[in-house]
C-alpha cells in the first residue's frame, strides 16, 4: 500500500474516534501489520453501529473521496458508487446491512467498514492491541480475534486467502507457545 493509502486511513481513523468510535482494523491489512506477505486491496475496520450518527460517518468517509459502493463485478472490482452521500446514508439506513464499502476513484483507496460484525467492535476494542503505522496510530485486532474472524470468513466464503491467513495466524501462535 501506498504511503498516502496508510495517511489517508490514519486520517479516517482519527476522525472516526472523533465521533466517538473505535475503528479497530481486521483483514488482510492487520495481518500486513503483524508480519504477513499477504497482498490486500483494502483496509477493513469494525465500529460499533453508528445508529443516529450514520449521516456523520458517511460524511467522514465522503469528506475524504471515498464513496459507498454500490455495484461490484464479478471479479469484485468496483463498478459503480454513489456519488451523493445523502442519498448514501439514506440507501444504508435503510438497507442496514452489516458491512458498507468505500472507495476513492481518485486515489484508489478502498475502506470496508463493519458494524460490529461479526464480532462487536467494543469487544475486538477491548482485546486489541496499538500499532504505528507511519506517522498514525491504529487499534488492530489481536490475533486470536484475527484468527476467530478468519475461520468466521472461510466458513462463509471460498477464498484460498483464508487458508492462507489462518495458517499464518496458527504458525504465529505455535511459534508463541
Amino acid at each position: 500500500m501506498a504511503a498516502d493509502h496508510l495517511d489517508a486511513v490514519g486520517e479516517l481513523a482519527a476522525s472516526l474516534r472523533a465521533l466517538g468510535l473505535t475503528p479497530v482494523l481486521v483483514g488482510g491489512m492487520a495481518l500486513v501489520v503483524l508480519g504477513s506477505r499477504r497482498v490486500t486491496r483494502d483496509f477493513d475496520f469494525v465500529i460499533a453501529a453508528p445508529g443516529p450518527d450514520l449521516a456523520e460517518v458517511v460524511d467522514v468517509m465522503y469528506d475524504r473521496g471515498l464513496e459507498l459502493v454500490s455495484r461490484l463485478t464479478q471479479d469484485g472490482d468496483v463498478a459503480a458508487t454513489l456519488g451523493n452521500r445523502r442519498v448514501a446514508a439514506a440507501r444504508l439506513r435503510i438497507d442496514a446491512p452489516p458491512t458498507a464499502y468505500f472507495y476513492g476513484a481518485a486515489t484508489g483507496l478502498r475502506v470496508d467498514l463493519l458494524f460490529d460484525f461479526p464480532i462487536a467492535a467494543a469487544t475486538l476494542s477491548a482485546r486489541s492491541i496499538r500499532a504505528r503505522i507511519g506517522k498514525h496510530s491504529l487499534q488492530v485486532a489481536s490475533e486470536s480475534d484475527l484468527l476467530e474472524l478468519k475461520k468466521i470468513a472461510a466458513a462463509n466464503r471460498q477464498r484460498p486467502g483464508d487458508a492462507e491467513d489462518i495458517a499464518f495466524l496458527e504458525r504465529r501462535n505455535k511459534s508463541r507457545s
